[in-house]
C-alpha cells in the first residue's frame, strides 16, 4: 500500500510497483534496462532483445494497458514470425516475452502474465 507521506517526502522511493514494474514510461532509459538484465541474468542485450522491448514500448505508447498477456504475446509472437514467432521470443527471454520483456522494457506487466498457467512456447 502506497504511503502518501513517504511519497511525498521521497517520490524516487516510488517509481516501482510491488513487482518492480515502473509506473510510468518516462522513468525508464537504456541503461536501466540493461541494468535489469544484467541482475536477471541476461548479461548484454542483443540487438533482438532491444527489437522486442522497443516493439512492447511502441505498442503500449499506442494501445496503453493491455487486456491480458495473451494478447501481447500473440501480437509479439506475429511481429517475430519471420524468426520463429513464440519459440524464438522465450529464446531471447527465459522468464517470458510478455513478463520479462515488460519488466526490461519499464512497463507494467499486463493480467496474468504472471499466471504460471499461461502456457509456454518451449
Amino acid at each position: 500500500m502506497l504511503d502518501i507521506n513517504k511519497a511525498i517526502g521521497d517520490p524516487d522511493a516510488f517509481l516501482h510497483d510491488p513487482e518492480g514494474s515502473m509506473y510510468e514510461l518516462p522513468y525508464w532509459s537504456p541503461t536501466i534496462a540493461q541494468e535489469l538484465a544484467s541482475k536477471e541474468g541476461l548479461g548484454e542485450l542483443s540487438d533482438m532483445q532491444w527489437r522486442v522491448i522497443h516493439t512492447l514500448r511502441q505498442m503500449y505508447r499506442r494501445e496503453g494497458q493491455w487486456r491480458n498477456a495473451h494478447q501481447v504475446l500473440r501480437a509479439l509472437a506475429n511481429d517475430f514470425a519471420d524468426m520463429g514467432g513464440g519459440r524464438y521470443l522465450f529464446r531471447l527471454f527465459p522468464q517470458g516475452p510478455v513478463t520479462q520483456g515488460s519488466h526490461l522494457a519499464g512497463l507494467p506487466a499486463p493480467p496474468y502474465a504472471n499466471d504460471r498457467s499461461f502456457g509456454s512456447f518451449s
